[in-house]
């Protein structure tokens, strides 16, 4: 399309449109080119036509967006990451609606890892070593903390979002912020100083690292060596929230525990409010259930007993008058007087004085004419014998 220019009087004007057409047309005549650099902050989703990244000049750090169809780069199975140095060949173009200059892509090839990256995987690798990743180290979070302390970056969006959640969730909690810079470098003399600070606070029981997404670059800082191990020789828990979900600098495997965003991390450090007003409202109507229950059953076990005590003298009186008739009736039974009730009688020799002698128990004992003394079951009698048999 021929680009034409308006005309003010003896001046040529163009349009923004016919500006940017005519340099896209002109970037068109340039030939395709290799150009060498780092990979950084690639984007890959399943519905775009197209994968971005953006190419970064290790020396003096100066980026070239670039864009590649995603068909064609999902084909090449390079698996690229944030740090790998490449070879990406392609057209410069200038997308016309927007005035942004990139590189369409038509060829990548790695040529081996990025200088940052083959750095921390060493670092990251002596620090493993040393036991600095261990699970071993890990601490849990307390669940009330006194005071917690954030190191954040100057009106940073993490910051706001921490402190919301935190104070959203529990608004009795205490907060120390520390603020420093979070990128670039200074920022990890900066985050050691402020790490430190706040461990040495009053009452500070958890300390949140946070900020949020940027570049590869951008989270160099934190997996700074110095960062690493004042993060592992903290004497309080440390929750590390830096950068998005797939971000993972080294200061993550370090410490405590690791919060996929800043979101994440205010909500790890304190408790629902409403949630544990609820559960203490239920434990207590637990407690009072469980105490009236243990109440009630004590109370029926005591009335048992002081009815069991009521009545143990009278079962006591009755078992011995049991005993007592039971053994009454066996004498009743063994007594001559029940052998006399039963029609028999007790015949003894006949004293001179009058009193009676032996029992007589053979007939043949007894001479004929002699006095005996009988004795019946209600009184007795005094007989003479006339026979024997």
């Amino acid at each position: 399309m021929k680009v034409e220019a308006l005309e003010y009087g003896d001046r040529k004007v163009y349009t923004v449109q016919s500006f940017n057409r005519g340099v896209a047309s002109w970037l068109q005549k340039l030939p395709s080119l290799w150009v060498e650099g780092e990979v950084t902050e690639l984007r890959r989703q399943e519905r775009w036509q197209s994968v971005f990244f953006t190419l970064k000049d290790p020396v003096d750090g100066a980026t070239l967006s670039v864009q590649m169809a995603r068909r064609q780069f999902d084909a090449l199975e390079l698996g690229l990451a944030d740090g790998e140095r490449i070879h990406v060949y392609g057209q410069p173009e200038l997308y016309t609606q927007r005035g942004s200059f990139n590189l369409r892509a038509s060829a990548i090839e790695r040529i081996g890892l990025g200088d940052h990256l083959a750095a921390l995987e060493r670092l990251k690798q002596k620090l493993a070593v040393e036991g600095l990743f261990d699970e071993s180290r890990k601490r849990p979070l307390p669940f009330l903390p006194r005071r917690i302390g954030i190191v954040t970056g100057n009106d940073a969006a993490a910051k706001r979002d921490v402190i919301t959640v935190i104070t959203t969730r529990f608004p009795p909690a205490r907060i120390l912020v520390a603020e420093t810079l979070v990128q670039g470098p200074k920022a990890a003399t900066g985050i050691v100083g402020a790490l430190r600070a706040l461990a040495a606070a009053p009452e500070v029981d958890v300390i949140i690292v946070t900020r949020g997404g940027g570049s590869f670059e951008d989270l160099l800082p934190f997996s700074d060596e110095r960062i690493v191990r004042a993060i592992a020789e903290c004497p309080v828990p440390v929750v590390s929230a830096v950068g998005h979900e797939q971000d993972t600098p080294l200061c993550d495997l370090a410490a405590d525990v690791r919060a996929s965003t800043p979101t994440h991390a205010g909500r790890l450090v304190v408790p629902d409010l409403e949630e544990l007003v609820e559960r203490l409202l239920r434990s207590r109507t637990s407690l009072v259930r469980g105490t009236r229950r243990a109440f009630d059953r004590d109370r029926n076990r005591l009335d048992g007993a002081r009815e069991r005590l009521r009545r143990a003298p009278l079962l006591l009186v009755e078992r011995k008058r049991a005993r007592v008739e039971a053994a009454a009736g066996r004498l009743r039974a063994l007594s001559p007087q029940a052998t006399l009730e039963r029609g028999y009688a007790i015949v003894r020799e006949g004293g001179a004085d009058g009193r009676a002698g032996a029992v007589v128990r053979d007939a043949a004992a007894v001479a004929i004419g002699a006095v005996v003394d009988v004795q019946l079951a209600r009184g007795g009698l005094t007989t003479r014998v006339e026979e024997t048999r």
